[in-house]
């Protein structure tokens, strides 16, 4: 690894990391660059030279959480309706952590003029972000797309899934449930929302089984 990409990426996950530790609870849209600037020690300029505007942090806040969970399931598997719940575990315990990280997130990829694509983390980010498992740059990141429907594949080769419909009517029904199910736990101030989140994968797994 050379110093100057050991350096981007070290600032990287630091401007990551301290966004986490400022946020709290709160929503994504209260917290300042000035903020998180005085807090990395650097400038505006450094800190857009890496996230081109604010948003990107939302996006690469969401490329490691994908990344850390395909790490999770390439060290334990998890299949099928397994892997799936897995998926909604993780996602209660963030919500529950940073809901407003959550929500601000769902608002972004709901706007019209947001980016399509997923804001890359380089190999020097993931080691520096998992430092402890070997083989770490080998690892693909999954989006959460692409895992849920490895785990819809599996369910419906173990016969956990038995409805003949597309895998990927299945996929985008999961995904809005995954995604919607954050908006109305806020709106309607559901908890735990581990106990949400569980219920509403019950009701679609016997709607398909």
């Amino acid at each position: 690894m050379s110093l100057r990409k050991e350096k981007a990426a070290r600032l990287k996950v630091q401007v990551l990391e301290t966004t986490l530790k400022l946020i709290g609870r709160k929503s994504f849209e209260d917290l300042y660059v000035d903020d998180i600037c005085d807090k990395v020690k650097i400038s505006k300029v450094t800190l857009f030279k890496y996230f081109p505007q604010k948003e990107d942090i939302l996006l690469y806040y969401f490329r490691a959480w994908c990344l850390a969970r395909s790490v999770e399931f390439a060290l334990k598997p998890r299949e099928g309706l397994q892997g799936i719940y897995y998926l909604f575990d993780r996602l209660s315990d963030e919500f529950e952590e940073h809901p407003g990280l959550l929500l601000s997130l769902a608002g972004y990829l709901a706007d019209l003029n947001r980016s399509p694509k997923p804001f890359p983390i380089k190999p020097e980010e993931k080691r520096m972000f998992h430092p402890s498992i070997d083989g770490i740059i080998n690892i693909e990141i999954m989006s959460i797309d692409q895992m849920l429907e490895k785990c819809i594949l599996e369910a419906i080769f173990r016969k956990e899934i038995t409805k003949t419909i597309s895998t990927r009517d299945i996929t985008n029904l999961i995904n809005a449930v995954f995604v919607g199910g954050v908006v109305t736990a806020h709106v309607n101030q559901l908890n735990p929302p581990k106990n949400y989140f569980r219920k509403n994968i019950d009701l679609v797994v016997k709607g398909l089984g």
